[in-house]
């Protein structure tokens, strides 16, 4: 099952054999390609959002980061390798997918190991790119830290309810067609409001892959297990509400399985 929807084929040329989907390896190969990209642009927004010599911080700073973020996550949802993979990019999201019934199970570690994989990579790239200002503090190769106040259990709770919501989400818009069409777009919204409004509070990560990177190299892995256990568990709480007794009316229907070429 993918994220985002294939292309719609003519309505007047027929495609009696539909092309077989992607293989296993290359769905993750682009997995991991994608999530390299996503966090190389992450790290470099922090580097010049909350860096001295950059923007400097702040609130403003966390909304604009959100935005660049929202915008290249659809886009990287939308593009070629996403349609492939499906553009998940976010462990917690594969095993919504999963919990829904809509993502075979055997494929949830390959994809995971290669997003958490992509995680390092893209954030070993852009402290190649931007130099040892990516290692020193306030960037921290932009390792996610919940702001005063917050505790592990808020965090937990916070990234919880998000990825919870977001699984409601993907069921509902997974349903229709029209909404399958519109995932994207509802993705990248949904990431750039919880970045600004979740960023300066309790960080804002919603992705273990998003922190997974970032907490090795910066050696501040110590609350990785808060940002990896929290979308986790939402992610399978939402998903088992909309699959007890259909809590919004919504059905997620498998697709059919495409005939193989001789």
């Amino acid at each position: 099952m993918t994220l985002t929807p294939a292309r719609d084929a003519a309505a007047h040329v027929p495609d009696p054999v539909p092309a077989p989907s992607p293989g296993l390896l290359r769905r993750a190969a682009c997995e991991f390609g994608l999530t390299a990209l996503l966090l190389l642009a992450v790290v470099s927004g922090v580097r010049w959002l909350f860096a001295p010599d950059g923007y400097g911080g702040g609130g403003v700073a966390f909304a604009l980061l959100g935005a660049g973020v929202g915008v290249l996550l659809g886009a990287l949802m939308l593009s070629a390798p996403g349609r492939w993979s499906g553009g998940h990019l976010n462990p917690a999201v594969t095993v919504a997918l999963w919990r829904l019934g809509v993502f075979p199970g055997r494929d949830v570690v390959p994809y995971v190991v290669a997003q958490l994989g992509g995680s390092v990579a893209g954030t070993w790239a852009a402290g190649l790119v931007w130099g040892p200002v990516v290692a020193r503090p306030p960037v921290s190769h932009a390792v996610v830290r919940p702001g005063p106040g917050w505790g592990e259990g808020a965090v937990v709770a916070a990234e919880a309810g998000v990825l919870a919501g977001s699984a409601l989400l993907l069921a509902g818009l997974l349903a229709h067609p029209v909404g399958r069409r519109l995932l994207p777009y509802a993705v990248g919204l949904v990431t750039a409001l919880v970045i600004a409004v979740l960023g300066p509070l309790s960080g804002g990560s919603a992705n273990p892959a998003r922190q997974f990177g970032p907490a090795l190299l910066s050696g501040e892995a110590g609350r990785l297990w808060v940002y990896a256990a929290g979308p986790v568990l939402g992610a399978v709480a939402g998903a088992g509400l909309c699959r007890r007794a259909g809590v919004l009316g919504v059905r997620i229907t498998p697709p059919p399985v495409r005939p193989r070429q001789p």
